[in-house]
């Protein structure tokens, strides 16, 4: 039988790929056949992985995704190297702590230009090839993942620009994937809980520690390598018949919600 995850022949863009989820999503996209197309503004961190990877199932883009000029480019040369993008993870991300009463315009914007400007920004690039490209007919793979977070769904105390942007993610996920079904076009978010990578280390610390997982069923964080498996789901043919949603990784912690 053949695997229902199988992404042979996908070329697959992964933002914010040069560590932590977006690393783990890079490396399973190429274990299951595809093209891991990574994005990062850390050139050197993406030049290793494309060397453990391999160029044939790798390769680099540097710049922000905050900067929409760069993301058409970035998409463009991406569409001409390998002619077709069949998915997108709009993984890139970063935090800018502060309480909402004491928050900077400035460090509010720099959380929303990167968290939810450059997701939008990232998906019309993409969707606008995907679009045009089944435009004629052609109905072959194209699926697009946002990450968004349990701060989007609960809100989150310290991080109000962060939860805001989740938010919005989500409803970028809705809206887009209701335009864009009609020519098979699929839109969908996962929002996970703690995962263990370098932006998530002062949750993880022993301040905050018990606090967060006591409201975690399972009572642990979760890895990248564990969440990149239904990344890949959503990205795969497994998932052909859902759009829209929003599936939560968080080992319980928004039961019911």
């Amino acid at each position: 039988m053949k695997n229902p995850m199988d992404l042979s022949g996908h070329n697959i863009i992964v933002t914010g790929a040069a560590q932590g989820i977006g690393e783990g999503v890079s490396r399973l996209i190429a274990d299951l056949g595809g093209r891991a197309i990574m994005v990062d503004m850390q050139g050197e961190k993406l030049e290793q992985l494309v060397d453990e990877i391999g160029s044939d199932k790798a390769e680099m883009h540097v710049g922000s995704v905050a900067d929409p000029a760069f993301v058409q480019t970035m998409v463009d040369n991406a569409v001409s190297k390998n002619s077709v993008i069949h998915g997108l993870v709009n993984n890139a991300g970063i935090v800018r702590a502060a309480m909402a009463v004491k928050m900077p315009v400035k460090t509010w914007q720099e959380v929303i230009d990167v968290n939810l400007s450059g997701v939008f920004y990232c998906l019309q690039a993409v969707g606008r090839h995907m679009w045009e490209r089944n435009a004629d007919g052609d109905t072959g793979p194209a699926s697009i993942v946002n990450i968004s977070s349990d701060a989007g769904r609960r809100g989150t105390i310290g991080q109000i620009n962060y939860g805001a942007a989740k938010s919005g993610v989500m409803g970028l996920t809705m809206s887009s994937a209701r335009e864009w079904a009609q020519r098979q076009i699929r839109v969908n978010s996962i929002c996970f809980g703690v995962v263990e990578t370098e932006m998530t280390e002062t949750i993880r610390s022993d301040k905050f520690r018990d606090g967060v997982m006591a409201q975690v069923p399972m009572k642990r964080f979760s890895n990248p390598d564990e969440v990149s498996q239904p990344v890949c789901f959503l990205l795969s043919e497994a998932s052909s018949y859902i759009t829209g949603q929003h599936l939560s990784v968080n080992g319980g912690y928004t039961i019911g919600v």
